[in-house]
């Protein structure tokens, strides 16, 4: 049997269980990639083993994977929703963060977004407002959820769908815990 050779930051991962999403370095910086990249060769050769979010994330992404774009090598489907909230926006004469879910607007979570094709920023506003409450703690309410909601299939950040199935993966709506999976 071929003994399988990680590098030392997934094994510091892999000891301390740290899912692969919540990657140690810094979004963007030569080892976040590293090891983004790393996963997915040792998953596709299916030398490790994945559970939670981090297996849901690798069978139904491309992450890990690079491809050219307009002459750059450039990742796929990497996990920007941390990222974009560091950059901050004008929408209506104020600075927003994008890509960032808050509580309040005209249902019970907005976010704004920045649209790829026109560059304009969007006011995209998601939830119910009956006084259902969200039963992000419980795992088979959220499998339910993103059943119901076809979460899987919703890719557009453009639309509140998205939003709507990924709010639990913001620890500040949440009391500071985040929740693997879809809502």
């Amino acid at each position: 049997m071929k003994k399988t050779i990680i590098s030392e930051n997934l094994n510091y991962h892999l000891e301390n269980d740290i899912q692969i999403t919540e990657n140690v370095f810094r979004h963007g910086s030569e080892s976040y990639f590293n090891l983004i990249t790393e996963v997915r060769n040792l998953y596709d050769s299916e030398e490790i083993e994945l559970n939670g979010v981090d297996r849901e994330l690798y069978e139904s992404t491309d992450i890990g994977m690079w491809d050219e774009y307009e002459g750059n090598i450039v990742p796929l489907d990497l996990p920007m929703e941390e990222i974009e909230f560091l950059t901050e926006a004008e929408y209506q004469g104020k600075d927003v963060r994008i890509g960032y879910p808050m509580r309040g607007g005209s249902k019970k979570y907005y976010v704004y977004v920045k649209n790829p094709k026109t560059g304009k920023v969007k006011k995209i506003s998601f939830g119910d407002t009956t006084g259902l409450s969200a039963k992000v703690s419980n795992p088979e309410a959220r499998k339910r959820f993103a059943s119901r909601h076809r979460c899987k299939d919703k890719k557009d950040r453009m639309t509140a769908g998205y939003w709507a199935c990924r709010v639990n993966r913001y620890g500040h709506l949440w009391g500071g815990k985040t929740y693997p999976g879809y809502w």
